[in-house]
């Protein structure tokens, strides 16, 4: 899921769900679309930032019901992944072609006991990477007690003691039980390395359905507290079976060109993630390779860059998850 920042962050008065977070409606839709397919396990996964707690509780912090969500399928259950959690061991999940950044992760195991692994992501822009979709979602499972600030130096940290800031700088390798970086002199910008890690990450941990939430957003940035960022309410749900592509499409409905490269928007700062993933071979960036059912994007086009602020909604929707 995207949850990022902390619970109480808002954009003015709106619930997070009806901005920066994925929207808990939206969570609660496809766990019960998973349980009527038949999946006899669903575990909800999320790196609460620089946090150990359950992810109930990070939650119930942002005034959302957790057991709204453990009652939408049979089987439905929850894990911090910033660590170890239940686990016995971290897993190593290897970079096809050697990976821009680095070429293995050490991840929490459930990164590798699912059979389906869903990004379930929302539809915004990025301060560093130019946009947030079904890609950038991944960032955070890297876990902060081998890649945060404060991780063990030899081995991974018990716990989280700080966020992911050394990712985005390169001040520092992970916990020398994990793989180092390819080249610890490769470029430190983090308009390069958050988007050449997300790459790996996806390349490393491939997403097998994207979903991106753009019912209702926000503008400017990933979290509530961006300068200038208005609620919007694009009206869509865009989802694929591969990452790039569905990144693709959701970049063309935000009104960019998913082709664009750094310099261009929305990638003034960064480079794009989606042409180092697709460099990796994890899919295309190509609208005109790619199969866009349902209606045209030109149907649902919402330009980011020159914006209509969502309309108010009544006081009975407003405090709802709708």
């Amino acid at each position: 899921m995207n949850l990022t920042g902390t619970p109480t962050d808002r954009l003015g008065y709106l619930p997070n769900g009806l901005t920066h977070w994925t929207n808990p409606s939206v969570i609660g839709a496809t766990l019960h679309l998973m349980g009527k397919a038949g999946a006899r396990r669903i575990r909800i996964l999320e790196s609460p930032w620089k946090s150990a707690e359950p992810i109930e509780e990070y939650m119930l912090q942002a005034g959302w019901e957790p057991r709204d969500l453990v009652n939408a399928a049979p089987l439905v259950e929850f894990e911090n992944t910033n660590f170890l959690g239940s686990g016995k061991q971290y897993v190593r999940l290897v970079t096809p072609h050697g990976g821009h950044v680095f070429r293995a992760f050490d991840l929490n195991h459930s990164y590798q006991d699912c059979d389906v692994f869903v990004s379930l992501a929302k539809l915004k822009e990025h301060l560093t990477a130019g946009v947030t979709l079904s890609m950038k979602n991944c960032f955070g499972i890297t876990p902060c007690t081998i890649y945060g600030d404060g991780a063990g130096e030899n081995e991974p940290g018990l716990l989280p003691l700080g966020g992911r800031g050394s990712l985005h700088s390169g001040s520092r390798q992970p916990s020398k039980s994990a793989p180092s970086e390819n080249d610890p002199k490769s470029p430190r910008g983090a308009g390069y390395r958050v988007a050449a890690i997300v790459a790996d990450l996806v390349a490393a941990r491939p997403i097998h359905l994207a979903i991106i939430d753009g019912i209702r957003t926000q503008t400017r940035g990933e979290t509530a507290g961006v300068r200038g960022a208005i609620p919007v309410a694009p009206g869509v749900l865009i989802a694929g079976t591969n990452c790039v592509c569905t990144d693709a499409v959701a970049m063309a409905v935000m009104g960019f060109d998913p082709l664009a490269d750094r310099g261009k928007a929305p990638f003034e700062r960064s480079d794009s993630t989606l042409r180092l993933a697709e460099s990796l071979g994890v899919g295309t960036r190509d609208l005109s390779r790619i199969e866009v059912i349902g209606t045209p994007i030109a149907q649902v086009r919402f330009d980011f860059r020159n914006p209509v602020r969502a309309p108010v909604l009544n006081d009975r929707t407003e405090n709802s998850h709708a």
